[in-house]
């Protein structure tokens, strides 16, 4: 299966190339539940009710377009690698329109060759979930800043490996890429990150040991 789909990629690709936009429009899709995942982690929450991960990669698509002619000229890069830093591009040139006076030394960390790094209050969120009955509502903020807190003070590095691997859930080599580091500094930073996350959730009501997966 892992052969007939790389092979289906290459012939999608070879179709792209040859400037068939249904065939970009194609993969473009199939990588979409994916991308929606990193937006989501990194749009700023301020933006809410302003813009939405499918306006991102709406705008990200169009890029796509207009720039595929960058991917063929290294076409040995992995293709979701390409789409993925296309739509990081945008994701920041979207903070820099909406969020001009933003400073976040936290976020000007070099990760993801240009992209906004995962947000602590994206990761709580979606650690917490989206319950909000009456009657959990007061534990529930407060859990939200203190895990949030806790989350920022994290390594940067340390978040973004968290994120791309136990949200975003790209593998060990894929999430070594993106950052461009050894696999081997990818898996020790993930586990590290990992027993850091299970360290913080413990201490929070409601959450035992094996809350973070």
């Amino acid at each position: 299966m892992a052969v007939e789909s790389e092979a289906d990629i290459a012939d999608l690709l070879a179709r792209v190339r040859g400037g068939d936009q249904a065939a970009l429009a194609e993969l473009y899709a199939r990588h979409r539940d994916k991308l929606r995942r990193m937006v989501q982690l990194r749009l700023d929450r301020r933006l809410a009710g302003r813009v939405s991960p499918s306006d991102v990669l709406q705008e990200a698509y169009i890029d796509a377009v207009k720039r595929i002619d960058h991917y063929f000229e290294k076409p040995d890069q992995p293709f979701f690698g390409w789409l993925r830093l296309v739509v990081g591009q945008r994701l920041a040139d979207v903070h820099r329109e909406h969020l001009a006076l933003k400073r976040d030394v936290g976020q000007e960390v070099p990760i993801n060759r240009g992209a906004p790094g995962a947000d602590s209050a994206c990761l709580a969120a979606c650690l917490l979930g989206t319950g909000t009955s009456p009657s959990h509502a007061a534990a529930r903020t407060e859990s939200f800043a203190r895990l949030e807190e806790a989350l920022d003070q994290m390594d940067p590095l340390d978040r973004e490996v968290l994120a791309l691997r136990h949200f975003e859930e790209l593998s060990n080599t894929d999430t070594a890429t993106v950052l461009e580091i050894q696999p081997a500094a990818a898996s020790k930073r993930y586990v590290r990150a990992l027993a850091r996350l299970k360290q913080i959730l413990e201490t929070l009501p409601g959450f035992g040991a094996d809350s973070a997966g």
